[in-house]
């Protein structure tokens, strides 16, 4: 199943409610690292129900919110998608470029070798 794009503040969101599990706008709010006004912050979690991310229960007239996309699956896009759009699909690519770009030591480089190893 194709997920639909998130914005940058719909994903600071996700990550909240995937941190928290269960949470009302308030407590989404107090987590988020900018100070977003409450309003604001309600209407993205609307917004994320509407792409079918979050759903809620309704507490009379308050919402607490939960997720229905578990991060992995939509890490995983994210990921499959910059690798084509940046690193021509090729995982090797990108790989090399934080290899150079971002100094990643020769123990994890080994590290994500026996990864690869493990799961074959």
């Amino acid at each position: 199943m194709q997920l639909p794009k998130l914005t940058h503040k719909e994903e600071e969101i996700m990550h909240v409610i995937w941190t928290l599990e269960k949470a009302f706008v308030k407590e989404i709010v107090e987590e988020l690292d900018e100070d977003i006004h409450y309003n604001t912050v309600s209407t993205m979690v609307r917004n994320l129900e509407d792409k079918q991310f979050v759903s809620h229960e309704a507490f009379g007239k308050t919402h607490r919110y939960f997720p229905l996309v578990e991060k992995e699956d939509y890490s995983k896009q994210v990921l499959n998608s910059t690798t084509r759009k940046f690193f021509d699909g090729s995982y090797k690519n990108l790989v090399s470029f934080f290899a150079k770009e971002e100094n990643i030591s020769t123990e994890d480089l080994k590290e994500i070798i026996e990864i690869i190893e493990k799961n074959k």
